[in-house]
């Protein structure tokens, strides 16, 4: 079964408190008008190995912050759909999977653990009268009982800030699409948002669209080395094989709605893109055929029924089994360029 109760909670932070071993979970107390929560974010992994992987993006640009922004305090509930605000790591295209990296919760030294990467963040939101905290998880409460950490009453509060998809066994149940965590701290004042997301490395970075469960993978074939076998189960790794480098997103005179995405094969080796397909936010899909030669770009006309909003989306490439290739967003002050290609 997926989260029961997906959402967002916008509030200011008015307190906190590091994970320790017995609570491995760095807790944020967060209040709106008129009522208290806590957001508890996992930060050691029940299962081996036990750090998460991590990101956490200083200038995070999206096509949903004005959105956000506008949103009143407390928690909403959110449609697990394309096109809205909820979050999904894969399908959408919030960061680039790579730079994540996994890191304890707790190790002595300076800012090289998760409980100090996070506290960086929530510390200067809280010394910040107009910053904001936006946590994307599945609420509890309200609660006929005191907070456990905070003490307040009655208990609230929002936890599974991290991935929520491509678990496999017990925590299988959790598995869903479009329901994914994160924190997000916005300061006006700097115009400036960070984004901080988390994710377990026993979860797979490939799922089904459907129920999210998960789709292992194996390193894509090395041109003049042997196969890599495929196990039964397992698909080759499609990641980043071709890229998409630009789009041109607000065509002008005789181009108008002719929006233009173009792609770069990366490999040393020719592509068929036979199968293949370019996908909007709403996960409207135009098919690719032809080759397209090792190093070499190629620019992809959309048709109409393919919309790259001048409000902000995403740009998905797929493989001819369904699997993300590579993923783009950009925001809505970038398409108002008029007849200007946006470069990735």
């Amino acid at each position: 079964m997926p989260l029961k109760n997906y959402g967002v909670l916008k509030g200011r932070p008015v307190g906190r408190r590091l994970a320790i071993t017995s609570n491995a979970h760095y807790q944020v107390h967060l209040v709106s008008e008129d009522t208290d929560y806590r957001i508890a974010i996992n930060v050691k992994s029940k299962l081996e190995p036990s750090e998460l992987e991590y990101l956490v993006d200083e200038n995070f640009s999206y096509p949903i912050l004005a959105d956000l922004a506008d949103l009143p305090l407390g928690f909403k509930e959110l449609e697990r759909k394309p096109g809205g605000l909820a979050l999904d790591f894969i399908r959408g295209n919030l960061f680039d999977r790579t730079k994540m990296i996994p890191l304890p919760f707790d190790v002595p030294g300076a800012d090289n653990d998760l409980n100090e990467k996070i506290d960086k963040y929530v510390q200067r939101a809280m010394s910040d009268e107009s910053a904001h905290i936006y946590a994307f998880g599945e609420k509890w409460g309200p609660e006929t009982i005191k907070d456990k950490i905070f003490g307040f009453l009655p208990g609230n509060g929002i936890h599974d800030i991290h991935m929520n998809q491509g678990n496999a066994g017990r925590f299988a149940k959790d598995n869903g699409v479009w329901q994914d965590g994160g924190m997000l701290v916005h300061f006006p004042s700097e115009n400036r948002w960070i984004g901080i997301f988390l994710k377990f490395q026993s979860q797979t970075w490939h799922s089904d669209d459907d129920l999210g469960q998960p789709i292992h993978t194996i390193p894509a074939p090395i041109p003049g080395q042997p196969p890599v076998k495929v196990e039964p189960g397992k698909v080759s790794q499609p990641e980043y094989i071709v890229r998409i480098v630009a789009a041109l997103v607000s065509p002008v005179g005789e181009d108008a709605g002719k929006e233009t995405v173009t792609l770069l094969n990366a490999s040393p080796d020719a592509i068929d893109l036979t199968g293949w397909s370019i996908a909007d936010k709403l996960k409207n899909k135009h098919s690719l055929s032809g080759t397209v030669a090792a190093g070499a770009s190629l620019v992809v006309t959309l048709p109409q029924n393919v919309q790259l909003s001048k409000k902000g989306g995403l740009i998905t490439l797929l493989n001819q089994e369904g699997l993300k290739v590579d993923g783009v967003s950009y925001t809505e002050q970038q398409a108002q360029r008029e007849g200007w290609t946006i470069v990735f």
